[in-house]
Formats: C-alpha cells, structure tokens, sequence
C-alpha cells in the first residue's frame, strides 16, 4: 500500500516506512527557540490558559497506538504509564519511538513544558497520562501493499483492545492503512463497549487521489481531518463522509522523539491528537458522563461548517472548540445512544468523498477553501477559536529530508 504522508526531521539518518501502519503527520522538522510555548499558536487560538483553569485532564488516560512514546522526553517525564510493545519486529520496548512521531502524538496530548525549567511545549491536556502501545511499521520497498494491509489488520485490532482493556478512556490512532477489516472493526466495537472513545486521522492525501484510509473510516471511529490557523480545511488533509470532526493540523510546535526532541510538523495526525486531547479536558471535568456522551457534547459545540450545513464532508461536524465544551456543555444526553449514526455501515464501504468525489481546488485555482464558521459565543471570537490569526511560529531549524510515508497503490 501507499503510505500518505512525508515526514521531515533530523532524528533519523535513514528511510523509514510504515506501509501498513500509516503515520500521518507531514513535514516534521527540529523546532529551535529559547521558548517552545510561544511557537505554539493553537493553544493560544483554543484559549488554553482559561482550558486550564476548568480542566487540564487529569485522571484520564490517553492510548497513543502509535511508533512507540519515549517517557524521558523533557515535556513529557512523568506523564507516560507502562504500556506494551506490539512492534516486536523492532529494537526496544514501548519506551523506543522508531520514528520519532508518536512522541510527538504524546507531546500535542499531555506535554507539560518542563523543558528548560519550563520553556518548554505544552499539550493541549497536560494532566492526562499517556499509555503507550508500540505498533510496527515496515522498511520501504520491503513489504507489498497486501502484506502491510495483512499486517495492519492483524495487528491494531490487538492494540485496539489492549487499550482498552486497560483502562483508556480516549484511544489515538494517528495511523492508517488503504484497506479495513471485520477484525479492526469489531475490535473499534469492543473498545466503545468498555467505554472508551476511538479517534483516528483520516491521512494526507486529498491532493493526490484523496483514498480512503482506516481505521478513520472504520465504523465506530471518530475520523478527524485538519485545518489551519484562519480554520481553513487544509488542502492535503483526506475529505469524505469519514470525517467527523477537525482540528488544527498545520505548523504545530510540540515534543516529539530523537534528536532535539521538538519538531514542527503539520497533519491529521496532529489534529487528531488535539481531538483525543479535548475528550480527555471534557471527560475529566466530567468523569461518571459516557463515551457517548462526551462524543454528543464535543459535536454539539464544534464550530459547524461555514455554509451552514450540519456536516460537511471537509469539516465534518464542525472544528472542536475545548472552551466551549467545558463552559456551556449543554445537555450531554443519554448515557446509551451514539450520536454518530454510524455502527451500522460495514468494515470496508467506502465512504464518499474516496477517490471519485467532486476535487479539491488545485493550488492554482483561487476558490477558497473549506472553513468552520466563525463564532463569538464561548469558546471562540472572530477567528472560530480565541485570537486566531496571530503569528506565534516562527524559527524552524536545518533539517534532514526523510520520507517515512510514501503514496498509496503504485
């Protein structure tokens, strides 16, 4: 299978491909600045000093199914548990990240910013903890498409259910493969019966054949794409009926493995980390509400799509707005009904906007892009969120060019 997306950074010298195990965060490279926090405009936009003061997610536990999570990062000591390595084809534990990129998953989740006597990142829910569970990804040219969508589907059915077996309340799988599973989504199924809630990253190819990827299409799965910092839809990020939610995924500042151990990067991996964050914020202020119900309350608030539609099939139901959750939740409903009527499609439809659906503006046509609607209720001014517009990343150091993730079907 293709891989969606390209990785930048100077912690690895060599190639390094997930085939079947998509990571979809794009252009990572080594952050440098005298303070990390500064860089990170997303916190300011969402309004993260008041999130805060109501909520900074603590009691919750985040599952990061992902290149594994290194604990002795600066930003993120303390905040990861004990979890287990699925990757057994690679060196170390869950402790070694093989790529760097779930760290960074980690860090955009629960990084304190300890860094450098607290110059460092912060995540977006920096009292949730962070349970690791290692998946494998495959060397480039080594593995054919069939035997990493094999090797997917075989896999992150166990990481599914060991993540939820173990008390994690959100599930972050900033992942993806071409191809989903009757295994996959019974296991999706499994871990929303214990009670958990299952985000995934609907991949960065919408500009190059726009594939469906899983498990964001996987029934049960919370499919988030990304938008930038004016709530634009980004032009790579994957649209389709898949998408149920976005987030920021554009020139994010967070910790992340090897080398400086801070990168920049942008991706549906990112925005779904951020999502994953604001269901720990929300579930924490309100720890005896449901899956279901934490799900209702983050829809309901979301800032709904520009043209007033209740969906849309690049913004989903709208861009997640923490503030407004954890200020004026409104009524979170029965603890037993999924707001997403979703359970019922199969493992391997595929939803509308794959491949066949209406095109993305290219590049060099002035359309603008998709956006959330700006609001100046709870939660957001005049820019969807809080402040947005302002300019807070800046320095981007020298990188090495490495492409962790190629396209999809040769």
């Amino acid at each position: 299978m293709r891989t969606s997306s390209v990785r930048r950074s100077s912690v690895r010298g060599a190639a390094s491909a997930a085939l079947g195990m998509l990571l979809v965060g794009i252009a990572s490279v080594p952050a440098h600045a005298e303070n990390f926090r500064a860089q990170q405009w997303h916190l300011d936009a969402m309004g993260a000093e008041e999130i805060w003061r109501l909520s900074t997610g603590e009691g919750v536990t985040v599952a990061v199914l992902d290149s594994g999570v290194e604990k002795g990062n600066p930003d993120l000591r303390g905040q990861v548990l004990q979890g287990k390595d699925f990757a057994t084809d690679k060196p170390g534990d869950e402790y070694t990240d093989y790529t760097g990129h779930g760290t960074g998953m980690a860090g955009l989740i629960a990084g304190t910013g300890a860094r450098d006597g607290g110059s460092g990142s912060f995540g977006l829910a920096p009292g949730a903890k962070i349970l690791p569970v290692r998946v494998p990804g495959a060397d480039t040219g080594k593995v054919s498409q069939a035997a990493a969508n094999e090797e997917f589907n075989r896999v992150m059915p166990q990481a599914i259910r060991y993540a939820a077996d173990s008390g994690a309340k959100v599930i972050n799988i900033s992942q993806g493969a071409s191809e989903g599973s009757t295994q996959l989504t019974e296991a999706v199924k499994y871990a929303l019966g214990k009670g958990a809630l299952v985000f995934a990253a609907t991949g960065n190819t919408a500009d190059r054949g726009n594939e469906v990827e899983y498990p964001a299409a996987t029934p049960g799965v919370v499919g988030v794409g990304a938008v930038d910092d004016k709530a634009k839809h980004v032009s790579t990020s994957q649209y389709g009926s898949q998408v149920d939610l976005v987030a920021p995924g554009k020139d994010m500042v967070h910790a992340c493995g090897g080398g400086t151990g801070m990168c920049k990067s942008s991706g549906t991996s990112d925005a779904t980390a951020l999502a994953s964050a604001a269901a720990a914020l929300l579930w924490s202020k309100h720890p005896d509400w449901t899956n279901n119900q934490v799900l209702k309350v983050m829809l309901d608030t979301a800032a709904k799509p520009k043209g007033g539609e209740k969906r849309s099939d690049y913004i989903g139901f709208g861009a997640i707005r923490p503030l407004r959750t954890l200020k004026t939740s409104g009524d979170p409903g029965p603890a037993d009904v999924r707001p997403i009527d979703d359970l019922a499609d199969t493992a391997t439809a595929t939803p509308s906007g794959s491949a066949s659906a209406d095109p993305l503006p290219s590049q060099s046509t002035p359309a603008p892009a998709p956006r959330a609607a700006a609001t100046d209720d709870a939660g957001g001014n005049t820019g969807l969120w809080i402040g947005l517009g302002i300019g807070a990343v800046v320095l981007i150091g020298a990188a090495v060019a490495v492409p962790v993730l190629r396209s999809r079907r040769g």
